[in-house]
């Protein structure tokens, strides 16, 4: 019997999000991502002995929202507990966090695989401070700290053990960050770290009880998460099947190298020495509060395709695309709202705008363009101030910069000429130039009217109509007109 037979994978994940808020968790040090080294820093987000810590209410807000997004219970009385350890990115020696009393408790959200609808649970979401982070000099062979990142606002979203492959682990960790975007809470950018995940993995022969589980860190993608995954199962699976046990541990996993390789022995509760933090008071949340906070949630993705369909007419595939992101569907929403033409308005975002993501490695979130200059060029197009050709690079440049479309449009001398005697002539002027292709065209070649239409641009520096150019050819040729 196979191993995919023999074995099951159990798999719950541990998901750090970084919140955006603009100062940090207990400071009013700036959260900015890139700052030089050690400048958000004061003495409170550096441990120094008799700084004393203020909750940004900001970060509760988001919390309690992404609690309500995923169906949780929010905590109405909650604490702030001191998690002790040393290590040097620690400045205090002990990280805030939530452990007997979190914030939000027993949610759950909706994951669609190929295998069908699936529920993942939530086991609770909790508030806590990050770390600083360690830099190892390898020249000077000495490790720096960067306290910058100490105490940047975090939530923490502990999942049941439901998951059972990679697919579901992407397509739960898909559904997070698409909640918390719409939310505003994150921009979930993985590769910059504002969103991480760590990977609790177990196997078990079909039907058993669990078995024992590692966690599996520094997971900063979802294909290494996928390769982590698939790794850490083969690697429980030759124990089990070489008769030995599986240590309970923390790894870090190398996606260069593709495997991974023991940090430390995972460490319990009790380990950390958890008690209530005394400088922080207990946060007790009204009914008035949490109303005000249900009636803040945004429209997430699931409503907004029901309402697409029904408001816009526009095809499934369309608005996959136009709801996977909050900033292109905003963007998408206000642009039809100015020039009432949502086909157009999902052509130019699913065409123009995701090519030149692409090419610039850029995600949806970084998108510039405003609904009024995205509208004003639609209105040129229709209105054949300007030609397909010349849009696209109108478009481009707008995308890089947000320029005035008609501006620039007539600072590059892109707008079309309306100069019906000039374009007589031109038109005259190719035909006579290219007896060859009249004579093709005669002949029932019709493709070569389009290297006459290209001639004719050309002679008319791209400034014409080739809608127009093309109809003027064609009656030109479909008589004996003398060029």
């Amino acid at each position: 019997m196979g191993k995919e037979k023999q074995y099951e994978t159990v798999i719950g994940l541990e998901v750090h999000v970084e919140l955006a808020t603009r100062t940090k968790i207990f400071c009013g040090c700036s959260t900015a991502f890139g700052g030089a080294p050690n400048t958000h820093t004061c003495p409170v987000c550096t441990g120094m002995p008799g700084s004393l810590p203020v909750l940004n209410e900001k970060v509760l807000e988001y919390a309690v929202s992404v609690g309500l997004a995923t169906g949780c219970e929010i905590t109405r009385y909650c604490k702030f507990d001191r998690k002790n350890y040393f290590y040097p990115d620690n400045p205090q020696n002990y990280q805030i966090s939530q452990l007997y009393l979190p914030i939000c408790r027993n949610g759950a959200v909706e994951i669609e695989t190929k295998d069908g609808t699936k529920q993942v649970g939530i086991h609770e979401i909790h508030m806590e401070e990050d770390a600083g982070k360690l830099i190892h000099d390898e020249w000077e062979d000495c490790t720096l700290v960067d306290y910058n990142r100490s105490g940047v606002p975090l939530i923490e979203i502990v999942s049941e053990p439901d998951m059972r492959n990679a697919e579901e682990v992407i397509a739960y960790l898909e559904k997070l960050r698409l909640i918390i975007q719409y939310l505003g809470a994150s921009d979930c950018k993985l590769q910059e770290g504002s969103m991480r995940a760590d990977v609790n993995l177990s196997v078990r022969e079909a039907g058993a009880e669990y078995g024992t589980r590692t966690e599996m860190k520094n997971l900063n993608s979802f294909r290494a998460i996928t390769r982590a995954i698939a790794g850490e199962r083969e690697r429980q699976i030759d124990l089990l099947e070489a008769g030995e046990a599986v240590v309970q541990e923390t790894r870090r996993w190398d996606d260069a190298k593709g495997c991974s390789y023991a940090m430390r022995s995972k460490e319990d509760a009790q380990d950390y020495r958890y008690f209530p933090d005394p400088d922080l008071t207990p946060i007790c949340i009204s009914e008035a509060w949490l109303e005000e906070r249900k009636a803040a949630l945004p429209e997430f993705r699931t409503e907004k395709k029901i309402r697409y369909r029904e408001e816009y007419q526009i095809p499934d595939y369309d608005i996959d695309i136009l709801t996977a992101s909050r900033q292109m569907a905003e963007l998408f929403e206000k642009t039809t709202a100015l020039c009432g033409e949502p086909k157009k308005v999902s052509n130019w975002l699913m065409g123009e705008t995701m090519r030149l993501l692409k090419e610039r490695g850029l995600d949806p979130e970084d998108i510039r363009i405003t609904p009024s200059n995205l509208a004003r060029l639609i209105a040129m197009t229709d209105q054949r101030e300007i030609n397909g050709a010349a849009a696209k690079e109108v478009f481009e440049a707008m995308f890089d910069t947000d320029v005035e479309p008609a501006r620039y449009a007539e600072e590059k001398g892109l707008l079309m000429a309306h100069d019906t005697d000039a374009l007589t002539q031109a038109v005259k002027q190719v035909l006579k130039d290219n007896p060859k292709s009249v004579e093709d065209y005669r002949g029932g070649k019709e493709k070569a009217i389009g290297f006459l239409v290209g001639q004719t641009m050309k002679v008319m520096r791209g400034k014409a109509d080739p809608a127009l150019v093309n109809g003027m050819l064609k009656e030109m040729l479909s008589g004996e007109h003398d060029f």
